[in-house]
């Protein structure tokens, strides 16, 4: 079952983790995939990769905090594939650099302003009029359960993420007699190569781990998400922030 077939999807930060198996995912569920992502070694390997196992994938090098960059992201994923459906607004995280309000750097508190605050602006402000113009279709934004619940240690994140909560209600509402839905994924802890490496070093993090009722999410249980709300299974959810966070949110 092609749950995407015909469908255009532009997915940032597309490179790995998350994004990457996002990326796999629509393209076996049919949709024709732009890969959006800063670093061009993983946003082609990640291109190539879904072409040779048969799908339609194009990289294209984006910088989700360059309006520039952006627009053109946009504008070619448009004269490739002839529309764009999906927008996938995964690019983004946090880093060590982190921390309580009062220690972090303001430098560190920009720097992730821009990419996952501003990046998800940008990119919605530019691909909405394209989805607009090909009938109507799907924004997923890319929260975190740090913007549902308290978590030490990461408020520079904790902000940007819970502003992006924000906007994508706002959005929903704003894009609804468009025909665009607006919608979030909240992952918990997620089996990324980066996020397991800030696993290992944050203590804080550790004890909050220890609340999930079930395991550690995996990439793909956040794609599967993303997947029915990019999917017309969705067509009625919309400014929901759908929790993939093996229970700590309730715990």
């Amino acid at each position: 079952m092609e749950r995407l077939r015909g469908k255009v999807a532009l997915i940032t930060g597309a490179g790995g983790g998350i994004g990457r198996a996002t990326a796999e995912l629509f393209s076996k569920e049919g949709a024709r995939v732009v890969i959006a992502e800063y670093d061009s070694g993983t946003g082609q390997q990640a291109a190539d990769a879904i072409t040779k196992a048969g799908g339609e994938a194009l990289f294209i090098q984006t910088d989700v905090t360059d309006e520039a960059s952006v627009i053109n992201a946009v504008t070619e994923t448009v004269r490739h594939f002839g529309a764009l459906h999906v927008l996938y607004n995964n690019a983004g995280g946090s880093t060590m650099a982190d921390g309580p309000l009062t220690e972090a750097p303001i430098d560190e508190f920009w720097r992730t302003v821009k990419l996952d605050l501003l990046g998800t602006w940008l990119a919605s402000r530019h691909a909405i009029p394209a989805i607009v113009k090909a009938g109507g279709g799907s924004v997923i934004n890319a929260a975190s359960v740090v913007a549902l619940m308290g978590w030490p240690g990461k408020d520079a994140y904790t902000a940007c993420k819970g502003a992006i909560v924000a906007l994508t209600r706002s959005m929903a509402v704003e894009f609804a007699p468009h025909k665009v839905r607006v919608n979030a994924v909240a992952p918990c802890t997620t089996r990324t190569p980066r996020v397991m490496a800030q696993l290992a070093a944050s203590e804080a993090t550790r004890k909050l781990v220890e609340r999930h009722l079930v395991d550690l999410a995996e990439p793909a249980d956040v794609a599967n998400a993303a997947l029915f709300l990019a999917s017309d299974e969705s067509a009625r959810t919309t400014g929901h922030i759908l929790a993939v966070d093996s229970g700590l949110t309730i715990s």
